[in-house]
């Protein structure tokens, strides 16, 4: 791009909305969130729409702008304080910390297709996801969905190394319990 061009907001918001809803819905799982999401990305681009270089294409300069919104959206969420299950993690393990034979995580590797591409699968996995705790929901969203790397997450987070790893392990834990009692609930 010329930077030389302005670029005109109406023309960026009219050809890269949906991209931009579609790409935060995907990191949200939340429809008027993304849309907040996407709105506050276009308030930013319009603030700061003199300092574009044209380095980057406007897309791209757009979707880090969103990507940043999203991240500090997850940021403000790990903050809130959360109670811990203790009877959710006591009915998983014995005394001695190990598995009780009845909680054993099922093997999933019999599924012959690939449970992501299923549709009801998604929505026990996003209502379960729901159900976490808002931190532990916002730390594995960054780790998981927008591949943010542990140290990232915790510089992002304010938290520490070993909290985090705490907070993705009990976040496993308490999402595996969940998607075998909705999902393998039949079997």
């Amino acid at each position: 791009m010329n930077t030389d061009q302005t670029l005109n907001l109406n023309d960026l918001v009219e050809k890269y909305t949906d991209d931009l809803y579609s790409w935060a819905y995907y990191k949200v799982t939340d429809g008027e969130l993304a849309k907040d999401l996407v709105q506050e990305t276009f308030l930013a681009a319009a603030q700061n729409i003199n300092t574009f270089k044209g380095k980057s294409s406007p897309k791209t300069w757009l979707f880090a702008i969103l990507n940043n919104k999203i991240t500090d959206h997850y940021r403000k969420k790990v903050n809130q304080t959360v109670s811990i299950d203790h009877q959710l993690f006591s009915n998983l393990f014995d005394e001695e910390g190990s598995w009780k034979k009845e909680k054993r995580p099922k093997d999933w590797q019999e599924e012959e297709k690939n449970l992501l591409d299923d549709t009801e699968f998604q929505q026990i996995l996003e209502y379960c996801l729901d159900e976490l705790p808002e931190h532990w929901n916002s730390a594995v969203k960054l780790k998981y969905l927008l591949s943010k790397k542990g140290d990232e997450i915790c510089q992002e987070l304010g938290i520490s190394r070993s909290n985090y790893w705490q907070i993705i392990h009990r976040a496993k834990l308490k999402l595996r319990d969940c998607i075998e009692n909705n999902w393998f609930k039949d079997e």
